[in-house]
């Protein structure tokens, strides 16, 4: 039968015998590849991480808008972000004044869209307005206030920063250019600026 098959074998073409060879290859290659997928794998298990598209983004702090007055040097709206406080208020409006009275506010509190932080004065408890007496030297509707075309030089003195010599030339301005329009005319004489104003402006009239 050996010889049999050696002869039908001896039969073939070259041609006829290439094609059985690659029938061959073919099908030891499928058993190779059929045994290599049933051998069992490792599974590879992987850590999804959270997306950092514009949906996981950290919303941005509220704004918040609030009104600071009184004895503060530049009194006016404000815009401020949560967890800001009432010191910070306070230091936005360029510090408080020379007669604000902090005791009379809680420094710490937060503060709240739309609400007004008002920085009092201690110039009535100071001065004793509250008696309802006149100030030397101040007109009877002002009050406590010095009225600056009318009061003396000891009078003048008694305002904060206006020694004897700033007091003179008060006096000697209005002697010569008239009596002061308004408050803030006040300015025109020399020796008073811009700090000495923001602490005499609540004090005096004319």
């Amino acid at each position: 039968m050996g010889g049999s098959l050696r002869d039908r074998l001896a039969e073939l073409t070259g041609r006829e015998l290439a094609a059985l060879a690659a029938v061959g290859v073919l099908v030891v290659a499928g058993a190779g590849l059929w045994y290599a997928r049933s051998l069992p794998r490792a599974v590879q298990v992987r850590e999804s991480l959270p997306s950092a598209g514009p949906s996981q983004a950290s919303p941005s702090p509220a704004l918040l808008v609030v009104h600071v007055a009184g004895e503060v040097r530049r009194p006016g709206v404000y815009e401020f972000q949560t967890g800001d406080r009432v010191v910070d208020a306070i230091k936005a409006a360029h510090g408080p004044r020379k007669h604000a009275n902090l005791d009379g506010l809680n420094l710490a509190a937060p503060l709240t869209d739309g609400e007004q932080v008002l920085v009092p004065s201690d110039v009535g408890a100071a001065t004793g307005s509250g008696s309802g007496a006149p100030v030397p030297g101040s007109s009877g509707a002002a009050g406590a206030l010095i009225n600056i075309n009318t009061a003396s030089e000891s009078e003048l003195e008694q305002l904060p920063g206006i020694g004897p010599v700033l007091a003179q030339r008060i006096v000697d301005y209005r002697t010569e250019h008239g009596p002061f329009p308004t408050v803030d005319s006040l300015d025109d004489v020399s020796g008073i600026g811009p700090a000495t104003m923001d602490d005499l402006r609540e004090l005096i009239t004319v």
